[in-house]
């Protein structure tokens, strides 16, 4: 990013987790079949190696393919499940939680030549602000997930937890298949992938 002349003022994370039409899903085996929506590339990957059919579409046309019967289950965000309401159309939503499978990186940028052409003061004030926002966007991602439950819970969804055998059983098929490709297709891959997983 700085050899794009960009740096991360706030590093902020979203966390997601799965919504069954018919059933839980907390480990591969129980998208055996189904039609699913994934977030992203690297999770389409790694659900058709669990044996998934793919359905890519937006977060905001999940509840219709569901209504519809297009779709059986999906891969979003806490407040994305919320948001368009897919608790009407689920028997099963499994939060992010103690264990969690899916995150989304969204920071705060900033042009580095900018940042770099400011007085020292205005750089800690930017600085300072910038810790500031990144502990209240953890706290607040953090919120939304406990929110997301709730509201799920009221609407009589049942509520799924994924142990950190699922995890695993997750990880080795991400291993055969979406780390594969970002090891295949990534200059340096293989390096960035050992730094990310190193990573407690």
């Amino acid at each position: 990013m700085a050899d794009d002349d960009i740096m991360v003022l706030v590093h902020g994370y979203l966390a997601g987790g799965f919504a069954g039409k018919d059933k839980c899903i907390t480990k591969p085996d129980d998208v055996k079949g189904l039609q699913t929506r994934a977030a992203g590339k690297a999770f389409e990957q790694m659900l058709a190696g669990a044996g998934a059919s793919i359905a890519s579409m937006a977060s905001s046309e999940i509840y219709n393919a569901m209504q519809t019967g297009v779709l059986s289950a999906a891969n979003t965000s806490s407040s994305s499940f919320v948001s368009y309401r897919i608790y009407e159309q689920v028997k099963c939503y499994t939060p992010a939680g103690e264990v969690s499978l899916w995150f989304m990186y969204q920071p705060l940028l900033m042009n580095k030549s900018k940042f770099e052409s400011l007085t020292k003061a205005q750089q800690t004030a930017i600085r300072d602000a910038s810790a500031e926002a990144q502990a209240y966007y953890l706290a607040e991602a953090k919120k939304q997930d406990a929110d997301s439950v709730r509201v799920f819970e009221k609407a009589g969804v049942e509520i799924a937890k994924m142990s950190t055998a699922d995890f695993e059983a997750w990880r080795a098929i991400a291993q055969e298949t979406s780390y594969a490709k970002f090891v295949e297709n990534v200059s340096g891959g293989q390096e960035l992938l050992d730094m990310a997983l190193a990573v407690k």
